[in-house]
């Protein structure tokens, strides 16, 4: 149960004065449904009202507070001329500009002959100054409302600063006094201030430097939310690990022969990743590890050795893909090995029904199926395994972790002793390379092995950054790379503009190279049903479409060696990991590969810098962490659908000195209060509450 002091805090948004039922979706959809998220939604900039000179002395494009005296009131002429009320103080005059204003409201808000404290920047029009809709309007009495420093916040369309900013105050108005959960130690020498006063501090900034990430009271909200974010995962590690697995260790013969059959000889990364991973799955609790691979490094052959570990031993091994086609693709790479090895692999989708589907599930249960590839039917009721010891899941990002648990249920071998069900091995693979920081933050449940070379024989791409303005050249370079047997990705770009759809943009891109090209252009992209997608895909690998117009559906998992040439449209609307998951598509076959980068000038910086990246490095894990300094962890493209957190105040591209900094701290934590009784564990467990982690609070013991 969440604890009582936590609840003011999680009230829904319509308690908060101002907000009605209007304005809570708009709210809901800048912070979040609950009063805590106005809390952790903190200021981009400020405006600074100190500056209160008299009017002889202020100086025009300035915020200033100034003390006035209302003189007259000039209604316009006519509906495109403003209302100006003209001020003054005993130095000099002020005149005030109002468009689509009624007088009477001005008459209200500006009497003639009275005192108003303004607030607004002023201008120069002419030799008098002005200024246009003040942004403060008070009588003296009541100047101390007008924030002498006004934090600025993110916004959305229907919403503006001043409601927002009161709805904020509010918010934090209404956070208690909490027990602190930091470590003094860390609390002297980081000098961070406590936590419901560094809140306090970042919404109130006194300057441009309190707003940096860096500064004390953000980088202690950012340690609170990692501190968070580490002891869950530490806690969820632990009650992994301590689940019982089954020691799995083979003889070695399939995979030796296996390896003869291999077409390559392992580089060293693969040969320490099979080593490391078989080393788990021989120990007697659960596997649980994370192999990241860039796009070309060898996952197949490592999770297709791992498989026969558990095959030798007289269990099955699974593999999940995302896709049908990506599973069809393992089939056809690990099928014709199993072959070899006396073994029998099934491939089981949504596709298969009726007798086939029978025979498939039959093969399973009674065990004749060694090797069973799939999609996520793998996993759906009817599935039942006669022994499965090993799962791989491929392409983790595109499961939920609910997914990978209705998998690992499929494990039923018992303890002979004590009765238990051993909990399955799993080892899960990503192509995305993840900077250091983030596999801490979205996988320090699991184990990392990570492949850093490539395999012998790849040939690097040679990528190009060209202008749009060329288009036509680069379609006749097409047409003559078609002539000469060529397959090629034209990828169409993830469009910005609320008008069109990305869909739409890929239509248009078809139709003008179909009538180039005709039928030798295909398209795909995520509205098509699977069928007719894949029925594309099959086209384009092994049949008549040789151009093959795409939205990013094809970043993940597609195969197709005689396709060397890449075009990405827009190149400057991807980021960094996206455009390097695209461009792993080519350079899989023998032939030399180009990937051409098209961009629409001008540049931003940051687009310029990562176009230059793209150009000078293949190396996924340096790309990433390049992508991260650039874009930030919030918009690493696919971050939403990778499962890696959204931080609401950590930002990794400033905080990632914090993580290890909590991550031992985490460690350190429950090594010395596993069930976290002790005062400062009370005080943790309500910090877990805080960031939503109420899950990971049910591995404690009560109390």
């Amino acid at each position: 149960m969440r604890p009582e002091i936590l609840f003011p805090l999680f009230a829904e948004l319509t308690t908060v004065p101002g907000i009605g039922p209007r304005f809570t979706r708009l709210y809901e959809k800048l912070a979040g449904p609950k009063i805590i998220d106005l809390c952790w939604h903190l200021p981009v900039s400020l405006v600074d009202r100190r500056y209160a000179p008299t009017l002889h002395d202020a100086q025009p494009d300035r915020i200033a507070t100034l003390t006035v005296t209302v003189h007259d009131h000039y209604p316009p002429a006519n509906r495109r001329t403003p209302y100006r009320v003209v001020c003054s103080d005993n130095t000099g005059q002020i005149e005030l500009t109002f468009f689509h204003v009624k007088g009477d409201y001005l008459a209200r808000l500006l009497p003639i002959g009275e005192t108003r404290v303004i607030s607004g920047k002023v201008e120069r029009y002419g030799n008098r100054l002005q200024m246009t809709h003040p942004d403060h309007v008070v009588t003296p009495d009541k100047q101390d409302e007008i924030k002498r420093v006004e934090p600025v916040y993110p916004l959305t369309a229907g919403v503006t600063n001043k409601p927002l900013s009161k709805a904020i105050s509010h918010a934090v108005s209404l956070c208690p006094e909490m027990p602190d959960w930091m470590d003094r130690g860390i609390m002297q020498k980081e000098k961070w201030p406590g936590w419901k006063e560094a809140l306090l501090k970042a919404h109130n900034p006194d300057s441009e430097d309190a707003l940096h990430p860096l500064a004390p009271a953000r980088q202690r909200l950012a340690y609170d939310e990692l501190l968070a974010n580490q002891l869950a995962l530490t806690l969820i590690r632990q009650a992994q690990t301590a689940r019982k697995g089954r020691a799995i260790k083979g003889n070695g013969q399939l995979r030796e022969k296996a390896r003869a059959l291999l077409p390559f000889d392992l580089t060293n990364s693969q040969e320490e990743a099979v080593a490391e991973i078989t080393g788990d799955m021989e120990g007697p609790n659960q596997m649980l590890r994370l192999l990241q691979g860039d796009v070309g490094s060898g996952k197949t052959a490592v999770a297709l050795l791992s498989m026969l570990a558990a095959i030798e031993t007289g269990a099955q091994a699974a593999l999940l893909a995302p896709t049908e086609i990506l599973a069809r693709q393992h089939m056809e790479s690990l099928g014709p090995i199993a072959d070899e090895l006396g073994l029998k692999a099934v491939l089981l989708t949504g596709r298969d029904k009726g007798k086939a589907r029978k025979a498939i599930l039959e093969q399973i249960e009674d065990g004749s199926a060694n090797m069973v590839i799939g999609t996520h039917a793998l996993f759906q009721d009817d599935v039942n395994y006669q022994d499965l010891a090993l799962a791989v899941v491929d392409e983790q990002h595109r499961f939920g972790v609910h997914q990978r648990l209705a998998l690992a249920a499929k494990g039923k071998s018992k303890d002979p002793l004590s009765g238990q069900v051993a909990a399955l091995d799993m080892l899960v693979m990503t192509a995305t390379p993840i900077p250091r920081t983030l596999t801490l933050t979205a996988y320090g449940d699991m184990d990392v092995s990570r492949l850093t070379e490539k395999p012998p024989g790849r040939k690097p791409v040679d990528t190009r950054t060209v202008s749009s303005d060329r288009m036509e050249d680069i379609i006749h370079a097409i047409g003559r790379a078609l002539q000469s047997g060529t397959k090629v990705y034209w990828v169409c770009p993830l469009v910005e503009d609320s008008e069109k759809s990305d869909l739409a943009a890929a239509e248009e891109r078809f139709e003008a190279l179909q009538s180039h090209f005709g039928d030798k252009a295909g398209l795909v992209h995520g509205k098509m049903k699977a069928r007719d997608k894949d029925a594309v895909m099959e086209a384009f690998a092994k049949g008549a479409v040789d151009l093959l117009v795409a939205t990013t559906v094809i970043e993940v998992g597609v195969n197709v060696p005689e396709a060397t040439i890449m075009i990405v449209e827009h190149a400057e609307r991807f980021g960094l990991a996206q455009l390097h998951q695209l461009r792993g598509r080519i350079g899989r076959g023998a032939d030399k590969s180009t990937c051409i980068l098209l961009y629409h000038a001008p540049l931003s910086e940051t687009a310029r810098e990562r176009l230059s990246i793209m150009r000078d490095s293949e190396d996924g894990f340096v790309i990433a962490e390049k992508d991260l300094e650039l874009r930030g962890a919030g918009e690493l493209l696919g971050t939403r659908q990778s499962g890696m957190p959204e931080f609401k105040l950590a930002d990794l591209a400033f905080h990632k000195e914090l993580l290890p900094m909590a991550r031992d701290d985490a460690r350190l934590i429950l090594h010395n209060d596993p069930d976290l009784q002790s005062e400062r564990g009370q005080a943790l467990r309500t910090l877990l509450y805080l960031f939503e982690r109420d899950a990971t609070v049910s591995y404690l013991k009560s109390g």
